[in-house]
């Protein structure tokens, strides 16, 4: 394959090399795909003004919860890696590592939680769906703490399921139904067939055999999952978490000031604001066009991070100028993952990278704490 020199061309290259129903479930979101859309093109919103002469190379490290991180950004959890690339989740973790940033770990992952820890000396936070009761949650909080893991990530947007429509279309739910059309699509991508389904390492939701034995189909995974659906979690479950959890918590899916207000009030850490990458509520406004409001509501000092959209250094750039910690990446290495492996990966990574330290420079900020003294102007 030939160097992708943006995130685009990773996800052409990740298009070309996986069989439809993959490749959908990877791109899509729900529904009409509005808030998909918008999470992107609210980006184009926002403009940026160069500062000339001012000097200096650019510090792109980020100290958060105790901890240095050499950009501002972290891979963020997403589920079911394994599908793109054998054992991806291992090679998320390396390619992280390696760039000095975050991985987040996530409840659905194809390699065991313990694994991943064990394979990566790079910072791992650890993603939590609260699904079922409560000794779901408290079996896994209590293995990512023996395990190391520094965070927790709280997701609380996936109470229920969204309505995925190419993934309906394809028969798809956490499980590849094989049907001669699947049949068809997989033997016309033969890389991905042989390495991914045929290959040693089929991927599985390995941090839920615990609870549903190791010889579980993955149709009984599936059905596990589906079944766990929790959508009476309550803010007394967020309480209940936050005294289990002895590092920084964070929620996910928050994209209103008074839920920002509510989960400063029970006692987390931080928040994420974020819709899921379009995935949940289709129709929900894109997380950009949130963010100052919620920044606004909380203390100053509280850690908000943003996902949603991101495929350009320079759009890291703007969520910091207006106000953001840090950002949690979703699609953009996962592109890099299916097209590649490891190598796209590190490949998206660097990509980011070099795009936002020259954004940087031109607008004059010559660190990431600085990047929030801008003022930025938002058109409609």
């Amino acid at each position: 394959m030939t160097t992708a020199i943006n995130i685009e061309d990773l996800r052409a290259q990740a298009r070309r090399r996986l069989p439809r129903v993959v490749f959908d479930y990877l791109d899509g979101g729900a529904e009409s795909e509005v808030t998909l859309r918008h999470n992107r093109s609210s980006f184009t919103n926002i403009v940026l003004t160069p500062r000339i002469l001012k000097g200096g190379s650019v510090d792109l490290t980020l100290e958060l919860f105790g901890e240095t991180y050499s950009k501002p950004f972290f891979i963020g959890p997403t589920g079911l890696n394994g599908l793109y690339w054998p054992q991806g989740d291992l090679h998320l973790a390396a390619a992280a590592e390696r760039a000095g940033v975050g991985f987040t770990v996530s409840t659905a992952s194809n390699t065991t939680l313990e694994e991943i820890a064990r394979r990566s000396k790079g910072p791992l936070w650890f993603q939590l769906y609260p699904w079922g009761k409560g000794a779901f949650a408290d079996a896994l909080i209590d293995r990512a703490q023996a395990a190391g893991y520094s965070a927790l990530v709280l997701t609380v947007d996936s109470l229920v399921g969204g309505k995925r429509e190419r993934d309906l279309r394809h028969g798809f739910a956490h499980e590849i139904r094989i049907g001669p059309r699947t049949v068809l699509d997989g033997l016309l991508h033969p890389a991905w067939l042989t390495s991914v389904w045929l290959g040693p390492h089929r991927p599985r939701l390995e941090n839920l055999l615990d609870f549903v034995g190791n010889s579980a189909s993955d149709r009984e995974l599936a059905e596990f999952t589906r079944s766990q659906r929790n959508p009476e979690f309550s803010w007394g479950d967020v309480r209940r978490i936050r005294e289990k959890w002895k590092g920084p918590l964070l929620i996910k899916g928050i994209m209103c000031p008074e839920d920002a207000i509510d989960a400063q009030r029970a006692g987390v850490d931080g928040i994420v604001v974020s819709n899921h990458g379009g995935r949940q509520l289709d129709g929900a406004p894109a997380t950009i066009d949130v963010l100052a409001d919620i920044i606004a509501a909380l203390d100053r000092k509280f850690p908000v991070l943003l996902d949603g959209g991101i495929r350009r250094g320079s759009d890291i750039v703007k969520a910091l100028a207006l106000g953001a910690k840090g950002i949690l990446l979703g699609r953009a290495p996962l592109y890099g993952l299916a097209a590649q492996g490891e190598a796209g990966v590190s490949r998206a990574l660097s990509i980011l990278e070099e795009e936002m330290t020259r954004t940087m420079t031109f607008v004059g900020a010559r660190s990431v704490s600085a990047v929030s003294d801008f003022n930025v102007e938002i058109r409609r």
